[in-house]
């Protein structure tokens, strides 16, 4: 251990350990290269410059839906063939297994992050999140020193970590990234296909006061880890965020079928979670091709089927104004999607928007006058919530003038 902590000192990264580890150091193994840590040579990561490594925190064309069959409108949309264009050079010949699982391991740690010259001023702290960092070795993380340190690092050590600025030049993207998933939104919001250093001068604001700070002046920062685990190759499933292009496109027609199993088994909300994932997977391959582009444009017609999906798991919740910024962000591209049009009608109904919803219903019986039943039953149950609603409020306003 002492020639490892040797090694990142010349590297510029100081380690104190804080407790002792148990066990012995992980034989970690590495799912890009395919071969194991040596503890004898420099571990991976050592000499590499964050901002030039790594990929964002982490198809069978579909036909367009037939908008005159009422079954369809009614259902979810099914898992469809997917496939990389020619243009991403992939092919499926990764070996047999579990869509998710990678020849490498997954290290489990709680981390928190301080400013070198300001003692105690924390940066992030996975706890106060309630999450630990789920780091897969080899995957070309955007922040590869975070891969350098968890490799020196046994189960239930704890230890900090001083990097130098060339190490964590990119830690305010990542820790916005990382902010995002905390809070259940996308993780590359905001971030357009470019290199890391490209997206730090893209953008003015990455949206929280002290990453900005950090942005505009590097500095040194203290990494405060907390190993939980190490879980061997196939023991585990990564996130969709972390997986590669091929991965991501092997996994997107499965869990896409998952969803819409939990949706029929009345798992509402694990449905949604699951095809949550599915867009996640294909907004970041949609990510990397030019917008409008043939393969954008396909991979966005993948989208659409998963986000009404999604509208429709909302729905259900009654988180009705989540389905008409989705169903609106569709319609703003595809005038004719039917099923958006009825969604956001519903939605719109939900929220007293009459006049809209009526607008929303009026579009589907042009686009399908075959639909007249179902939207006259929408159009009669909003009609009688208005009445209800009327009437409850003329009996309020008379309690309140006889007083």
């Amino acid at each position: 251990m002492a020639d490892v902590i040797a090694r990142l000192e010349e590297d510029g990264i100081h380690k104190r350990v804080i407790q002792d580890g148990r066990g012995e150091l992980s034989d970690f193994k590495d799912g890009t290269k395919g071969v194991n840590f040596d503890a004898s040579a420099p571990p991976p990561g050592l000499g590499r410059v964050a901002a030039l490594v790594g990929e964002t925190v982490s198809h069978h064309k579909q036909q367009q839906q037939n908008p005159r069959q009422i079954r369809s409108l009614l259902c979810l949309e099914p898992p469809r063939g997917f496939h990389l264009s020619e243009k991403q050079h992939l092919h499926h010949t990764r070996p047999a297994g579990p869509v998710g699982s990678i020849l490498a391991d997954l290290a489990t740690f709680h981390y928190r992050t301080l400013h070198s010259d300001q003692e105690g001023v924390v940066l992030d702290d996975s706890r106060v999140r309630g999450k630990p960092m789920e780091l897969i070795i080899g995957k070309k993380f955007k922040l590869p020193v975070w891969e350098t340190i968890v490799c020196t690092m046994r189960e239930g050590e704890i230890a900090q970590f001083r990097c130098d600025v060339k190490h964590v030049v990119l830690y305010p993207l990542v820790a916005k990234s990382l902010r995002n998933i905390a809070a259940g939104k996308d993780p590359l919001e905001g971030q357009r296909h470019c290199c890391g250093i490209a997206q730090m001068h893209e953008h003015s604001s990455l949206g929280h006061a002290d990453l900005d700070a950090l942005q505009q002046n590097p500095q040194p920062l203290i990494f405060h880890i907390e190993m939980l685990k190490v879980e061997n190759p196939g023991s585990y499933q990564q996130d969709p965020w972390a997986m590669t292009d091929e991965e991501k496109a092997k996994a997107v027609p499965v869990i896409h079928q998952e969803g819409n199993q939990l949706y029929r088994e009345g798992h509402v909300k694990e449905a949604a979670a699951k095809y949550y994932d599915a867009i996640a997977c294909l907004k970041n391959l949609q990510m990397k091709e030019q917008p409008g582009s043939p393969d954008w444009i396909e991979l966005d017609h993948q989208i659409t089927p998963l986000l009404l999906n999604y509208c429709q798991c909302k729905l259900v919740a009654q988180e009705y104004y989540e389905v008409l910024d989705h169903c609106s962000s569709i319609l703003n591209k595809y005038e004719d999607n039917v099923k958006a049009y009825f969604k956001r009608g519903k939605a719109h109904a939900a929220v007293w928007n009459a006049q809209e919803a009526q607008a929303d219903f009026a579009k589907v019986l042009e686009l399908d006058p075959a639909l007249a039943p179902i939207v006259s039953r929408e159009l009669r149950a909003l009609e009688a919530r208005i009445r209800q609603k009327d009437e409850e409020d003329k009996a309020r306003f008379r309690g309140i003038f006889s007083q």
